[in-house]
């Protein structure tokens, strides 16, 4: 065992008091706070600072450009709007669509959003293509192309003139729904939809019912070289709901079923092609069945003029055939011959046959006198 001297012993102590060790690192920490939260503040006021010199100058970017653009082109004369150009191939007019653009001459050509625009003109029923475009300086194009429809469709079974009812809709082949104020005399010869009961019909909306778009579906299969010239549409009937019930120009009414309208067609055409063949017209055909189709001809127009004669308005007898009897003119009539009394007419006098031969002797004779 190594024994350690007692002066080194007494060099190894320290001179200080446990007291005096504690106050001395109270003393320490607190001094290392202190510099801390110096260096701390310090850097957050560093960062305040350089955040408030980055606003700074990026409000003053901001406001100078600001007033450049103000000054250079919101601001400047030469790009106020002086020129709208409108073009629509439809019913709509000029007033109504700068309204919904909300466009108007004298307006800054760089304020108009071009897409705001395009999406309030596609909020109007009749539009189906927009096109909007900036010509600078101070002019503007809206070009419009609206839906064209292609029948008229209504809730009631029965319209006497749906150009004229309020419950009467335009809808286009998209089966999108329309309520023009201005209406064409075109639209007078279109087709009629009648009985969607199922439907709401509002503008702007696009129909759901299977009906209206199975009737949808047929005029545009129809719309053919052979069955547009042949079979013109007028009215289409869907309130059954099995059928389509179709009448068309001759008045000819045509059954068709919701599923395999182009095979349905087809047959029709066979049967209006024998119908021009043997000059019959057709009156009825049930198309709901694929063979033994049900057929009817309308009567010749001889047959019914002779039906609708009254028998009791034909005479009971046979008009009788008198014979006429010579009457010599010295002949006075009798009460038998006339049956009454009336006024005898005067007989005409009788002339007296001159000869030939005598007349041309007193003429010689008087000749010689």
């Amino acid at each position: 065992m190594k024994i350690v001297p007692e002066r080194s012993r007494l060099a190894n102590q320290r001179v200080s008091t446990s007291r005096q060790r504690r106050r001395q690192h109270l003393l320490d920490v607190k001094v290392r706070s202190r510099k801390a939260s110096h260096h701390r503040n310090r850097r957050v006021l560093v960062f305040i600072s350089k955040c408030i010199l980055l606003l700074a100058i990026c409000a003053g970017i901001y406001y100078g450009v600001r007033q450049g653009l103000n000054r250079f082109f919101f601001d400047n004369p030469d790009y106020r709007l002086s020129e709208i150009e409108v073009q629509t191939d439809g019913t709509l007019q000029r007033d109504q669509i700068l309204k919904a653009a909300e466009l108007s001459e004298g307006m800054n050509i760089f304020s108009v959003n071009l897409e705001r625009v395009r999406d309030c003109l596609q909020q109007l029923p009749q539009v189906d293509e927009v096109q909007v475009e900036r010509k600078m300086p101070n002019e503007i194009d809206v070009r419009v192309v609206e839906r064209k429809p292609v029948a008229w469709i209504t809730t009631q079974k029965e319209i006497s003139d749906p150009f004229a009812s309020d419950a009467a809709f335009l809808v286009d082949a998209r089966g999108i729904l329309m309520k023009e104020k201005k209406l064409l005399p075109e639209y007078l010869g279109l087709p009629l939809i009648s009985g969607c009961a199922s439907e709401a019909l509002v503008p702007g909306k696009t129909v759901e019912s299977s009906e209206a778009k199975a009737a949808l579906e047929l005029l545009r299969l129809s719309a053919t070289s052979f069955m547009q010239t042949r079979f013109q549409i007028r009215e289409i009937d869907v309130s059954k709901g099995y059928c389509l019930l179709v009448t068309d120009k001759n008045h000819t009414q045509v059954m068709f079923g919701f599923e395999n309208l182009p095979a349905q067609l087809q047959r029709l055409e066979q049967f209006l092609i024998y119908s021009d063949d043997s000059k019959r017209e057709l009156e009825t055909v049930n198309l709901l069945v694929a063979r033994n189709i049900p057929v009817t001809f309308t009567k010749p127009a001889a047959t019914i003029i002779n039906e609708t004669i009254d028998p009791e308005e034909t005479p009971s007898q046979e008009p009788r055939i008198m014979k006429a009897i010579a009457v010599h003119p010295s002949s006075k009539p009798t009460a038998s011959s006339t049956g009454k009394s009336h006024a005898t007419p005067t007989p005409l006098p009788v002339r007296k046959a001159i000869p030939v031969q005598h007349f041309q002797k007193g003429k010689s004779t008087d000749g010689e006198q």
